[in-house]
């Protein structure tokens, strides 16, 4: 049983606003039209988003979780958020990437609590193990607290040498707890070629899960350190009726090679080494997880929707029959 935290100055962020572009031909197969991955329904008979906002709820109050959207995508998010109250909704003019929105609604937060610990997590994973995620995240939001100047970032277990994840090499240990040690950051390594990530994942170095949790000026540090113009363009008065022309005048910053490779030393990182994340973040992983967890959704029973992935996916055809397609 996960204990019950004390809620009063914790704030999620849910990351929403990606257009989720290579994932398109699966999601024109499971929803129809071309709504971004976070709002189809892939498998369990809710969406991508429904099960973030499930999985972190026990954590945070519903009026301190926000969730970072694109205005484009409006269709698809006034209904999938009809219940949350417009002010927890922070909408975008364009997507500007992941360094963007996070500086966004930290200012927000900000101006509410200054004492705000901020957790962000991104709308288009999946867990084999909820509950193990949840204890880390519950450990994370504690150790946040316990060293207020860095920021925290969840690290999976590593099961392959994959190359298209962001990769970060531990260095000293700090806390030895059996199921989520705590370790300071030596490395991170972005996307690095098949070789690399041999050696990595021989020299026990982790997935980058995006997951991360600090104080909000820590946070905010970070980003004055990396992306100042960013920042210095949200801190002004009357930020809100400005957002279309900052929007305009800053490029697409990604968090994780803007913000964090560039701040290690700065960084924590907390292995969730149970949980069994997964980023769907490609058509390869999205049948992965359909396959590896046995998962038959019901967009997969048609002619096309096969069809349509083998030729996406050949080689895992067979894995397909076996599996998928038993029946």
């Amino acid at each position: 049983m996960l204990p019950i935290p004390n809620k009063k100055h914790r704030w999620a962020v849910v990351l929403a606003g990606g257009d989720g572009t290579r994932l398109q031909e699966i999601t024109r197969l499971v929803s129809g039209d071309q709504r971004p991955k976070q709002f189809c329904n892939f498998f369990g008979g809710k969406s991508l988003l429904t099960h973030t906002r499930e999985r972190i709820s026990p954590f945070f109050r519903e009026e301190q979780t926000l969730f970072a959207l694109a205005r484009a995508h409006e269709t698809y998010y006034l209904k999938e958020l009809a219940d949350v109250r417009d002010q927890c909704k922070v909408v975008q003019p364009a997507n500007r990437g992941t360094a963007v929105a996070i500086a966004v609604c930290l200012e927000a937060i900000v101006r509410e609590d200054e004492d705000a610990v901020v957790a962000f997590f991104p709308s288009d994973h999946h867990y084999v193990n909820t509950e193990a995620f949840q204890t880390s995240v519950e450990a994370a939001l504690l150790l946040a607290e316990e060293y207020p100047h860095c920021a925290l970032v969840l690290g999976a277990k590593p099961t392959c040498p994959e190359v298209e994840y962001g990769w970060i090499e531990p260095g000293r240990t700090l806390v030895d707890s059996l199921q989520n040690p705590l370790q300071r950051v030596s490395r991170f390594w972005e996307k690095p070629g098949y070789r690399q990530a041999e050696a990595l994942l021989t020299r026990g170095c982790l997935w980058n899960t995006f997951v991360t949790i600090g104080l909000a000026c820590a946070l905010l540090d970070l980003l004055r350190a990396t992306v100042p113009e960013v920042v210095r363009l949200l801190h002004v008065d009357g930020m809100d009726r400005r957002l279309d022309e900052i929007y305009r005048a800053v490029p697409a910053l990604d968090f994780s090679s803007v913000v964090l490779s560039r701040m290690p030393r700065r960084l924590l990182l907390l292995q969730d080494a149970m949980s069994g994340w997964t980023d769907l973040g490609s058509p390869r992983r999205v049948i992965d997880v359909l396959t590896r967890d046995g998962i038959p959704p019901a967009w997969l029973a048609s002619r096309q929707a096969r069809e349509t992935i083998q030729v996406m996916l050949p080689t895992q055809k067979a894995h397909f029959r076996q599996r998928l397609y038993r029946g």
